[in-house]
């Protein structure tokens, strides 16, 4: 049989690959966030010296749900393009910005590494382009969903930037003991 797949079945094989796509990056990307505290629910950060101009904490869960979801959406695209010269080069520099994307959360909030921090966001932004340009090449849909992200960590890179600038001691920074004792 040598016929080319119907649009439906292409429809279908999409959506296939996003129902598993989209809420499998949701999950790793909660996970991550949840691994350890983060924003104004860390105590080490809440010691920083923070930049005046920074997005409000509600505005980063929004930023990476969105940016999940449309990642999940970019890569089923990619998948579903069975037979695309370069897909499999696609997919495994996404697959390595996602591992790079989801370690920066433990590595600033968990371990304190400010400066790692740093050169990972940087390293991950480079990964996320050219993930985007392999895309592009494939399905150039796929390629444009990724934008919004790569816009996200123009910003995610300059507070980075500016935490670092502005606490260069925050690697040995300890935050308080917790404490549990109540006062009368």
């Amino acid at each position: 049989m040598s016929e080319l797949a119907s649009k439906g079945q292409l429809r279908s094989g999409f959506l296939r690959w996003a129902v598993v796509m989209v809420p499998l990056i949701l999950l790793l990307g909660f996970a991550s966030g949840r691994l350890v505290p983060v924003g104004s629910e860390n105590r080490w950060y809440q010691m920083l010296t923070l930049p005046a101009v920074r997005p409000p904490d509600w505005a980063f869960g929004v930023a990476w749900t969105i940016i999940y979801i449309l990642l999940g959406f970019a890569v089923a695209i990619i998948l579903n393009a069975r037979g695309a010269r370069g897909r499999g080069i696609a997919v495994a520099l996404f697959v390595v910005q996602l591992a790079l994307n989801l370690a920066w959360t433990p590595l600033f909030f968990g371990a304190h590494q400010v400066s790692s921090a740093l050169v990972l966001i940087e390293v991950l932004f480079v990964l996320v382009l050219a993930t985007t340009f392999a895309f592009g090449r494939i399905r150039p849909l796929a390629a444009w969903l990724l934008v919004p992200y790569l816009a996200w960590l123009v910003i995610a890179t300059a507070l980075n930037w500016q935490i670092d600038r502005l606490n260069p001691d925050a690697e040995t920074l300890a935050s308080p003991p917790a404490s549990t004792q109540i006062e009368l």
